[in-house]
């Protein structure tokens, strides 16, 4: 599968999710066994109205989801995340953002991914890992 056409099936991927279109993600790059996904922040990610901070869960989400289809890039199927871990490393409180989600563990009853969010300032939001059960 071209670039092109590898980016269009990905994102075909993404938006079949209402939540993940409601995101508004992007699917910015793939190749085998990485996903770059980029996204806009909006008010209503906000979870501190006092700092403008968006919610961690939209985070987590995205270091989930990003993870789950960075292992699909492999032409494997991963069916459900069976164990998920975020740490938070600043506030996201505007501008685009993108996560880069790696495999660092493709096997055959589960898979372990990586993933990085960076904030327009080009710093490091958060990152996690995702093992994820495969089929």
């Amino acid at each position: 599968m071209s670039g092109d056409d590898a980016l269009k099936a990905f994102q075909g991927y993404l938006d079949i999710s209402p939540f993940q279109r409601w995101l508004g993600l992007k699917v910015e790059a793939t190749e085998h066994g990485v996903l770059t996904i980029g996204f806009d922040w909006r008010e209503e990610f906000i979870s501190n109205p006092g700092t403008k901070s968006m919610h961690g869960g939209i985070l987590a989400s995205l270091i989930d989801l990003g993870g789950l289809y960075a292992v699909l890039t492999t032409k494997s199927v991963a069916t459900a995340t069976v164990d998920l871990r975020v740490d938070y490393h600043r506030p996201s409180t505007g501008g685009h953002l993108r996560s880069t989600s790696r495999v660092i563990k493709l096997g055959s009853k589960v898979s372990t991914a990586e993933t990085e969010i960076i904030g327009e300032d080009g710093k490091l939001v958060a990152s996690g890992r995702g093992v994820y059960l495969m089929a």
